[in-house]
């Protein structure tokens, strides 16, 4: 019965021995990294009026995304780990489940978006105010977070209207609907599997839209004559062609593949890779050898960051 169950257990990495100082040791610094490399992209981009373009418009977006994702996730584990418990209460399974398809559904719309805009700059730049206007990317954006709820509440819905009557362990570092379905008893899966082909539909046609969208920008830089023109399109795609690569594949394996009662370190590594590691790198992929936001927080750390 549905309402017996009044907690989880997250069966994620060990709390006992080295692995059980080292994880929260670990997610510790990760979680740290990620405020500090969201938090500063979203602060420069605010303040900074040079950067209110639409390309950092929606890395601010990505960046506030980010540290909504890795939030869901990571605290809990770091909590759990110290505590050498892995107890999570069935509302708190809720919402995190609510929170991290919200946030995966929403950084995939939004990088689909961020593709339009390469596209636009690189292959329509005498358009490009036009194609990307102010108007233009707040509807993009409010299309994202809507499309992420309304999957979100699909998923939540449809995972937690499944009966869960013999084992609560699940075998993640966090409530992920995969692992959830597989400890449920109920013979008749379609109130989740719906959903789920629902998502793979919509993320496949944001993948193809990404990925036709920079057959045509590495076209288009191809013709472009001198070397320092290539080299800064090229810097500016490939970043974000990686994040978009190694974000879906993972997470589409992770949802994809059949999932087993027994655990694996596979699983947790896997699920790692599409929502520990995106939040924390993303700062670095796209801010690194980015010479206008090194330029911004030059102007930050002397004090003379333009007001807006």
């Amino acid at each position: 019965n549905l309402t017996a169950v009044t907690e989880f257990v997250l069966l994620g990495f060990p709390t006992q021995g080295t692995m059980g100082f080292l994880h929260p040791l670990l997610f510790s610094l990760v979680y740290l990294c990620a405020l500090l490399g969201n938090g500063l992209i979203i602060l420069i981009t605010t303040l900074d009026r040079h950067l209110h373009t639409p390309m950092y418009f929606f890395l601010r977006i990505l960046s506030f995304s980010d540290l909504c994702f890795i939030s869901a996730t990571v605290p809990k584990s770091i909590a759990n780990s110290l505590r050498h418990s892995g107890s999570i209460s069935f509302p708190g399974c809720v919402l995190q489940v609510f929170m991290v398809i919200i946030s995966i559904v929403t950084e995939l719309h939004l990088l689909t978006a961020m593709s339009l805009d390469r596209y636009a700059a690189i292959c329509h730049p005498l358009h490009y105010e036009v194609i990307m206007s102010r108007d233009r990317c707040v509807q993009l954006t409010a299309v994202s977070w809507l499309a992420g709820g309304l999957h979100a509440v699909m998923h939540t819905a449809g995972t937690f209207s499944l009966s869960y009557c013999g084992s609560n362990v699940v075998h993640q570092f966090f409530c992920d609907v995969p692992q959830l379905m597989a400890i449920s008893c109920s013979e008749n899966l379609i109130n989740e599997l719906a959903p789920i082909l629902t998502s793979v539909v919509t993320d496949s046609f944001c993948f193809i839209f990404i990925i036709i969208s920079y057959v045509h920008i590495f076209s288009a830089v191809r013709k472009i004559p001198s070397t320092e023109g290539k080299a800064k399109a090229y810097s500016t795609c490939l970043p974000h062609l990686l994040v978009v690569v190694l974000f879906i594949s993972t997470g589409f394996f992770d949802y994809l593949k059949p999932t087993s009662r027994t655990p694996s370190m596979s699983d947790l590594v896997i699920s790692m890779f599409y929502t520990v590691v995106p939040p924390t790198f993303n700062p670095i992929i796209y801010s690194l050898r980015n010479q206008a936001m090194k330029s911004a927080v030059g102007r930050l750390m002397k004090g003379r960051l333009t007001k807006m």
